[in-house]
């Protein structure tokens, strides 16, 4: 059987341990959601090579010779590196929860694109918020209100007065006019993964 060929856009969502001589991804595609990959690590770099790093941006030619279970990348060209997000510990904290969440869940096909598109605007604001924090809980949240969970209408109503006054800030102002502290946050992002757990099948770090 001849072996598959893919062009596409992706996001590097986990890096794994490298075995020699291959380095393991897996990435995130608008079309595609998440596909296994692997990239030979070159010792000697032809000018122009690109080895893929945690949440790059990348268009990628693959080649896979066994129906898709992985695919082993013939080029890469980096399209963007959030190279911003490991300068702070949180950022990186948070941005890799983020990422690792979408690795371990199952995409619908219909939902693939508005994920990838919700993991550009994520990466972005990891790589410039101050507030790591508030990124993640809005990530979270809409991860989870984008694959059909009823988050707005179940979980939400359950909340206090003043928690929900919070949420709703905390969802819709710009990061700039944010007033939650850290512990109010990590509260409320709590309760949100223990709603998660106990009413979908959505796995959590």
């Amino acid at each position: 059987m001849p072996a598959q060929r893919l062009h596409l856009e992706a996001f590097v969502l986990t890096k794994r341990p490298a075995a020699d001589p291959y380095q393991a991804y897996l990435i995130f595609s608008g079309d595609h959601g998440v596909l296994h990959v692997l990239q030979r690590i070159s010792k000697r770099p032809a000018a122009g090579h690109v080895q893929l790093d945690l949440f790059d941006e990348a268009a990628l030619d693959l080649e896979s010779s066994n129906q898709g279970r992985t695919w082993f990348v013939r080029e890469a060209r980096l399209v963007r590196r959030w190279a911003e997000i490991g300068r702070s510990y949180e950022a990186l904290r948070a941005a890799s929860a983020f990422t690792l969440l979408i690795s371990r869940n199952p995409v619908l096909d219909e939902g693939v694109a508005k994920t990838a598109a919700l993991l550009r605007t994520a990466l972005a604001a990891f790589a410039t918020a101050e507030r790591p924090e508030i990124v993640g809980f809005k990530c979270l949240y809409c991860f989870a209100r984008d694959e059909g969970h009823p988050v707005k209408q179940q979980w939400f109503p359950q909340l206090t007065a003043a928690d929900r006054e919070t949420v709703a800030a905390l969802l819709n102002r710009p990061l700039a006019e944010q007033t939650a502290d850290a512990d109010t946050v990590a509260r409320l992002q709590r309760s949100l993964e223990e709603y998660l757990t106990g009413h979908t099948e959505i796995i959590l770090g």
